[in-house]
């Protein structure tokens, strides 16, 4: 059994960090290296920077706010957001990311999974899966996965995709709740479970987090 974590996620636009609800209304919450510097002394086990924008607007992850959050960490750190290729992959742990995250990339070319776990090892590559309740033609309950930071239906279930990003060299999975994102109503228990029986690698459930014992349940039922 892997110990539990608790890890951080600061998502950052234009190099600030924001929050929002359901992936919308997003406002200002501070600057990424303040926060990472806080949440280290506070004792978080990992940190995980997502440029949430950046895939929309077409450009990579911000190497400076890598370089600078790094310089605040003695724990992992994973970057993710507009990483397309391995050469973006590469900028990112080049500037001090331990790990890079894929969503998009990764569906839309499920091969970049295994060359980067081939350059770098499965345990630096996550698959990042946004997902929400929804039914299919069929009327069967399904997990449905978004791209492009929520905006677009994937046509894909999170249990089956999370079972590929595994074959295929991925060696975690951060699952993101879209119904519970900023919330503050408690994690996606159902759909975390779902994912963590379908698969042999840690799951990182996010979404939803408000109380202590919202972990608990996670860590439970999840």
């Amino acid at each position: 059994m892997l110990s539990k974590r608790i890890i951080a996620c600061l998502d950052v636009r234009d190099g600030q960090v924001v929050k929002g609800i359901n992936f919308e209304g997003l406002r200002s919450a501070g600057d990424p290296a303040e926060l990472a510097r806080r949440y280290n002394a506070e004792g978080i086990d990992e940190l995980v920077i997502l440029d949430i924008t950046a895939t929309l607007e077409r450009r990579r992850a911000m190497a400076d706010t890598i370089r600078a959050v790094a310089r605040e960490l003695f724990i992992p750190l994973a970057v993710g957001g507009g990483i397309r290729t391995e050469e973006d992959a590469a900028v990112a742990v080049e500037a001090g990311a331990d790990k890079v995250s894929l969503n998009s990339a990764a569906l839309a070319n499920p091969g970049l999974l295994t060359t980067l776990a081939h350059r770098y090892g499965s345990q630096a590559v996550v698959c990042a899966i946004d997902a929400k309740h929804a039914v299919d033609a069929q009327g069967n309950k399904i997990f449905a996965v978004y791209s492009r930071s929520g905006t677009t239906s994937a046509n894909r279930d999170a249990v089956e995709w999370a079972r590929e990003a595994e074959a295929r060299g991925a060696g975690e999975i951060l699952l993101t709740s879209i119904d519970r994102d900023g919330t503050k109503v408690g994690f996606d228990c159902e759909m975390t479970a779902a994912v963590s029986r379908a698969v042999s690698i840690p799951v990182i459930a996010s979404g939803g987090a408000g109380k202590l014992h919202d972990f608990v349940d996670v860590f439970t039922a999840g």
